[in-house]
């Protein structure tokens, strides 16, 4: 009797911690189409204060720090962006001492890498080779890991000409990771990276001149999510005025 009460608690517990998972990701994908960063900080905080070696919590509430560094880097709050870094990286540090998904650890490793370089662009040159490298070791290690190819793709889109750089061969990248994460249909709902994903490319192909491959891509995006206000109100109006200046 105690062995199934006991069973029946485990269940529970584990019943528990599913269910505030997925509404993280519900949350975090709502305050991503709404540009809401102040209910993104509230998630990032409540799962920070929770006590756990979990490999797999830790593991998204990482992805999620991840995506807040990069708003923080692109709004100009460099303090915040180092301070949330330094969390990530700890987390990090821990799934990878439990061997827990070291394709993904390569991502990240990789992200966090591109990260520092904004933080000081005089050190591109040293730090962006170790971006580079994490990032093919997450699709070595993972091939059919997206998130790899989104790295990689970022490491191309993002290395100056001068350097190697491609907007043409990034998008090649990010065209596999959507291939990757499209071929699980589990990954596509309520998933702020597919919808980041989805705005990168939209971004890549008007880098290169895809216009009507980039007008298909971003109304895919507001098709899955019509709210979603970065594709709504700033990339696909600027890719309607470019359409329509070069005409």
């Amino acid at each position: 009797m105690e062995r199934k009460k006991y069973s029946i608690l485990i269940i529970l517990l584990l019943t528990s911690v599913m269910v505030k998972s997925a509404n993280y990701r519900s949350e975090i994908c709502k305050a991503y189409i709404g540009d809401r960063m102040d209910q993104w900080k509230k998630v990032l905080d409540e799962m920070s204060r929770q006590k756990t070696e979990d490999p797999a919590y830790l593991l998204e509430l990482v992805n999620y720090q991840y995506g807040y560094i990069g708003w923080a880097l692109g709004n100009n709050q460099k303090k915040e962006a180092s301070k949330i870094l330094d969390e990530a990286e700890a987390n990090l540090s821990r799934i990878e001492k439990a061997g827990y998904q070291p394709s993904w650890v390569h991502s990240y490793k990789s992200a966090f890498y591109g990260f520092k370089i904004s933080f000081n662009p005089l050190k591109a040159p040293f730090i962006g080779p170790k971006s580079m490298d994490h990032a093919q070791l997450a699709v070595e290690t993972g091939p059919g890991n997206y998130f790899g190819f989104v790295q990689l793709g970022n490491v191309w889109f993002y290395m100056p000409a001068a350097f190697g750089g491609s907007k043409k061969k990034a998008l090649e990248y990010l065209l596999t990771a959507q291939k990757l994460i499209e071929k699980d249909a589990g990954q596509l709902e309520e998933n702020w990276n597919y919808l980041s994903l989805l705005a990168f490319i939209g971004q890549a192909q008007m880098e290169v001149k895809e216009y009507t491959q980039a007008k298909t891509t971003f109304e895919k995006a507001l098709r899955l999510e019509p709210g979603f206000r970065w594709v709504k109100e700033e990339l696909y109006p600027q890719l309607l005025n470019k359409m329509k200046n070069e005409k």
